[in-house]
């Protein structure tokens, strides 16, 4: 599967990206090929709250980009919306020790903003998995790998993405590692 990266308004660019279902079927199934970022890969739990553990001052979150707009035709098809159809997405910054680490990606369908889904859209500053993972009524389903197509210096080489799902709503949160995270 092929993705192409959000890229109007102040959004990240991120590099085109072909996903896969596990480390192994994206050929990194040799823990050497990548040494520290295969754990940044495969964090059980929040991911949030692993980056805040590596910090040693301070975690922060800075927003590039968020309103609604169209996903990718590969994000749609994955979150099963129609050609088309708006969502919000939310383009981030994970900051720790005033290094960039990480570029977040979420794409959050329509019907995930109703009810207490409303919250999703006044963040601000403050961490999505905070809000995923102290609710009881989001749950993660499985991490898929990314590997981004010609990624520049500097640029994301690995990412990881899992939709989230509350009763039959789901949203998509893709992470692309910086390789200052896992040098």
């Amino acid at each position: 599967m092929l993705s192409k990266g959000f890229d109007q308004g102040r959004g990240l660019n991120l590099p085109a990206t072909r996903w896969y279902r596990s480390l192994p079927a994206a050929g990194l199934h040799r823990p050497e090929a990548l040494g520290p970022a295969r754990y940044w890969l495969q964090v059980p739990g929040s991911f949030t709250r692993a980056l805040k553990q590596q910090c040693q001052l301070d975690f922060q979150v800075d927003v590039c980009r968020e309103g609604f707009g169209r996903p990718s035709r590969e994000e749609a098809n994955t979150l099963n919306l129609a050609n088309r159809q708006l969502a919000w997405i939310r383009e981030v910054r994970l900051v720790g020790d005033g290094r960039p680490w990480v570029l977040a990606r979420t794409v959050i369908p329509l019907d995930c903003l109703q009810g207490r889904g409303r919250a999703l859209r006044h963040l601000g500053n403050k961490p999505l998995g905070v809000f995923l993972f102290s609710s009881r009524q989001w749950q993660r389903g499985e991490l898929e790998t990314g590997i981004t197509l010609q990624p520049d210096h500097g640029q994301p080489r690995l990412a990881r993405r899992s939709l989230f799902y509350r009763h039959h709503h789901r949203l998509m949160v893709c992470e692309y590692l910086l390789p200052e995270l896992y040098r």
